[in-house]
C-alpha cells in the first residue's frame, strides 16, 4: 500500500514546560511556541505516511505554511490532525489543524518528500567534502 489521498493521522500531545518560548518562561501563563506547533505538525505526517513506505524510504520536510492562530496553555491537550490532500509522485501535500480543549490554534499546509535513504547519503556526504575543502 502506498500514501494516498484521504489519508488522516491525529495524535493528542499535553503542553508542557519545554514546549513554551524560552523567553516567555516567566510569565504566569506559559503557552505552546509556534516552532514547537511546527514540530508536532511534521511529526504527525511523519506518523501517518511511515508505514506506507517501502523499506529504505523515509520523509523530509520542504514547505510549510502555517498560521498559529490562538495560544494553547501550559498542561492543555492540543490535538494536531493532518490529511494527505495530494501526492504528485513523491511530493505528499498535507493540510493540516490544530486544536486544543476550547478552539482551534493552528492550520495550514505543509509538504514532505519522500527519499530513499541510500541515494541521499553520497550525495551529502559530496556536500560535506565540498564545504570541508572550503
Amino acid at each position: 500500500m502506498e500514501p494516498a489521498p484521504g489519508l488522516t493521522h491525529s495524535q493528542a500531545v499535553t503542553i508542557t514546560d519545554d514546549m513554551t518560548p524560552g523567553h516567555l518562561r516567566a510569565d504566569p501563563i506559559r503557552v505552546l511556541a509556534t516552532p514547537e506547533m511546527v514540530r508536532l505538525i511534521e511529526q504527525t505526517a511523519i506518523q501517518a505516511v511511515q508505514p506506507l513506505l517501502k523499506p529504505g524510504q523515509a520523509t523530509v520536510g520542504t514547505r510549510i505554511d502555517v498560521a498559529h492562530l490562538a495560544a494553547t496553555p501550559e498542561g492543555m491537550t492540543a490535538t494536531i490532525t493532518v490529511e494527505l490532500t495530494a501526492v504528485d509522485r513523491r511530493r505528499l501535500t498535507f493540510r493540516v489543524e490544530v486544536r486544543d480543549e476550547v478552539e482551534k490554534v493552528g492550520e495550514g499546509t505543509h509538504e514532505r518528500f519522500i527519499i530513499d535513504r541510500d541515494q541521499r547519503m553520497p550525495r551529502l556526504q559530496a556536500k560535506l567534502d565540498a564545504w570541508r575543502k572550503g
